[in-house]
């Protein structure tokens, strides 16, 4: 009988993520950094068996995965097991294992991973944990409410409410936190349909600038024209090696979740990167 010919593997760096519990982790593959842009993993209805295949070869046990967390290499993780989420808008690759921390990174839990030879070159950095402020949640008042003036959204009953998820985040080179929130109408930061027809998600990016924060990048999805896809800031990394940090959302769904990335281009910040089986828009 014929042997079917076995998919070809990438060649590229593979970004995965999860988070860690204890000594051990497991992680999702989100994509592969070709460049300086994030490609979607390919799934088994594009490429049957590629994931199997993948996982077996690249993923086998006792394979080593450099981790990141808030920006900074904190340690590493040697595989030792692989399976399917079925979690995501498709069953992504997930590895677990156990997890080995530098000094002082013993409260990273949000882990990005790099699966790239390379990668054991870059250099352990201070990880630093942020705790949002009470002016940076101010910001994040402020933020949303000119957002929802230019995009003409219902306004909540109250935006403190529906204020769903806010944290501080230190890029390399910055003297002061940067801050991501999330903000919800008629939903909840959960993999549930939406409550109300009208609902809609409302992502915000925002940097120090003048006597505030300036807003640097806002999504805001409907979900009666895009479907659900409420969107929180997972973690950020240089996960292509060009001197800035990316950053990995975490996007959730009325039935599944899905990955997307936000990075700077000419000196503006946009969306480069959504996994495509999450998307209703085409």
């Amino acid at each position: 009988a014929a042997t079917p010919d076995l998919p070809d593997l990438p060649t590229a760096p593979i970004l995965l993520a999860g988070s860690r519990t204890g000594a051990t982790a497991a992680l999702t593959v989100v994509g592969m950094v070709r460049g300086d842009e994030l490609d979607a993993f390919p799934s088994d209805e594009e490429i049957p068996g590629f994931h199997d295949h993948f996982a077996q070869t690249l993923l086998a046990p006792g394979t080593e995965l450099v981790l990141f967390s808030d920006g900074a290499r904190v340690g590493r993780m040697t595989v030792s097991e692989a399976e399917a989420d079925a979690r995501f808008c498709v069953p992504r690759p997930t590895v677990r294992g156990v997890v080995e921390l530098v000094p002082g990174a013993e409260g990273a839990e949000r882990i990005l991973a790099l699966l790239d030879p390379t990668a054991t070159d870059r250099p352990f950095d201070t990880f630093r944990p942020l705790e949002h402020t009470y002016q940076q949640r101010i910001a994040s008042l402020n933020l949303a409410s000119g957002a929802i003036q230019r995009t003409g959204a219902p306004w909540p009953t109250s935006l403190l409410e529906s204020r769903a998820d806010v944290q501080a985040l230190q890029f390399p080179g910055a003297e002061v936190p940067s801050i991501a929130a999330t903000f919800l109408f008629g939903d909840r930061l959960e993999v549930v349909p939406a409550e109300r027809p009208n609902a809609y998600s409302l992502f915000l990016l925002g940097s120090p600038g003048g006597s505030g924060y300036r807003t640097d990048f806002a999504w805001y999805r409907r979900v009666d024209s895009d479907g659900k896809g409420a969107a929180r800031y997972f973690s950020h990394m240089d996960w292509d090696g060009d001197g800035d940090s990316e950053v990995l959302l975490e996007v959730l769904g009325e039935e599944s979740r899905w990955f997307a990335g936000v990075a700077q281009r000419n000196d503006s910040w946009v969306r480069t990167f959504e996994d495509p089986c999450g998307r209703t828009d085409g």
